[in-house]
């Protein structure tokens, strides 16, 4: 079956909010197509998929472009953590999207985890008239069914360490945390997908939401991303794509790389885990690449590499991160981390800023602060001292709250990441094709 077209196992019994067993959340965050932008005063209506034309709410976004969380029923969470149920273990909604000078949105399939936040983003394309209302065409995502629900061809084996012979390829010189990578929306050959510009960090989120349930204990999902990551970087690393003269840096593929749905809600808990670790990789003494970490669901399909459903088990024994990594792919293997980060300002000062902090690295989070109040007006501007007093420590708790972050007040290493990749979303002019 084409991946495009994987549907749900034919026995399955399809939850609705009337037999669900308990609760999830749900935030949107709604933006302007033509930079970061947020959109006020959108109108949100959320409807079950399975009913589409009986709204359950509506809402509407505050000046950050984003909503309250709402409360929204869910199947039993122990479904999630049985790779045997044959009932959707998550809740689909639909979400309709209208604002003032924008082209109406429609998210068909956000899904809804019982006791987890789900983060939808939405992107909205502006009338071609600024002051024009809404069209009637209206820009449809539909997200498919989940990667260990639904049925999706396994992963074409592949070498975990790339050979890299004296042939002319492009082979970086050293691990780089991109900036962006392009995702190509379908399997290597086919001319007719697009190409997304994905931020590497919203790449990781998105493909861990995708492959993976965040109803699972904290070790599986954090051995799991550091799967996804290390998986992707191998990529940058070696120029896979590029070597065979495509111009992008993965695709969506599970047969080839890994499953990436433009438009797919995010969770919070994977949201939070991949800010904190995204510049680590796995890695092998002597091996500069990191490590091509093939993985697999481990019960319909059996590999190589990562079990999914197995990483699972075992952090339920109490395994940690690594050692769930090592079990499957060996005991030499290590956490690595990225010297460079591409497209950040300035990297992080190696410790937390807080109350009490002062010099260039706060008077240099103040100023990106201050640009970045000018499209999200609920910061609070700052006077540019250098010195990291409460209202310094206000405006980045704001920020935190509006990104998704721990509100802490205290600028520690994904903090002052996202305010550095804000940042620089906000100072640049949209670039073509992303």
């Amino acid at each position: 079956m084409p991946e495009n077209e994987s549907m749900n196992p034919s026995t399955t019994d399809t939850v609705t909010p009337e037999t669900a067993g308990q609760n999830g959340m749900l935030r949107l965050s709604v933006l302007s197509a033509l930079g970061m932008i947020p959109v006020e005063n959108a109108t949100i209506v959320i409807s079950y998929t399975g009913d589409p034309s009986t709204p359950l709410m509506t809402l509407t976004t505050d000046n950050s472009g984003q909503t309250q969380s709402i409360t929204l029923p869910a199947p039993l969470r122990a479904l999630s953590l049985d790779p045997e149920t044959e009932t959707q273990p998550y809740a689909e909604y639909n979400i309709l999207i209208t604002a003032e000078g924008y082209e109406p949105v429609v998210i068909s399939g956000s899904q809804i985890f019982s006791g987890e936040l789900a983060l939808q983003p939405v992107v909205m394309n502006p009338s071609e008239a600024p002051s024009a209302p809404s069209s009637e065409e209206e820009k449809r995502i539909i997200i498919p069914v989940h990667t260990l629900f639904g049925d999706y061809p396994p992963k074409i084996p592949e070498e975990e360490i790339k050979p890299i012979e004296d042939r002319g390829e492009i082979v970086l010189s050293r691990v780089v945390i991109p900036e962006y990578i392009i995702v190509h929306d379908g399997v290597p050959g086919d001319n007719t997908a697009t190409n997304y510009w994905v931020r590497y960090k919203d790449y990781i989120k998105t493909v861990a939401s995708c492959e993976i349930y965040s109803t699972w204990p904290e070790a599986a999902i954090y051995a799991n991303i550091l799967a996804i990551m290390s998986f992707t970087l191998n990529r940058v690393y070696t120029e896979w794509y590029r070597n065979q003269n495509y111009p992008f840096t993965i695709t969506s593929s599970t047969a080839y790389d890994q499953k990436w749905v433009y438009g797919h809600n995010i969770f919070q808990n994977i949201d939070i885990l991949v800010d904190t670790i995204f510049a680590n990789y796995l890695a092998r003494p002597g091996v500069r690449q990191p490590i091509f970490t093939a993985y697999c669901d481990g019960t319909r399909t059996t590999c190589n590499g990562l079990s999914q459903w197995g990483s699972k088990y075992l952090a339920e024994e109490g395994y940690s991160a690594i050692e769930i990594l090592r079990y499957y792919f060996g005991n030499d293997l290590y956490i690595a981390t990225a010297d460079i980060i591409s497209g950040v300002p300035s990297s992080y000062p190696g410790y937390a800023l807080g109350i009490g902090s002062s010099g260039d690295k706060v008077r240099q989070l103040q100023n990106q602060l201050n640009r970045i109040a000018r499209n999200f007006p609920a910061i609070p501007i700052l006077t540019t001292d250098g010195i990291y007093g409460p209202r310094t420590a206000e405006s980045v708790r704001i920020f935190q709250k509006i990104f998704g972050l721990p509100a802490t007040g205290i600028t520690d290493y994904p903090t002052w990441y996202e305010i550095s990749d804000i940042y620089v979303g906000v100072s640049r002019i949209a670039e073509p094709g992303r």
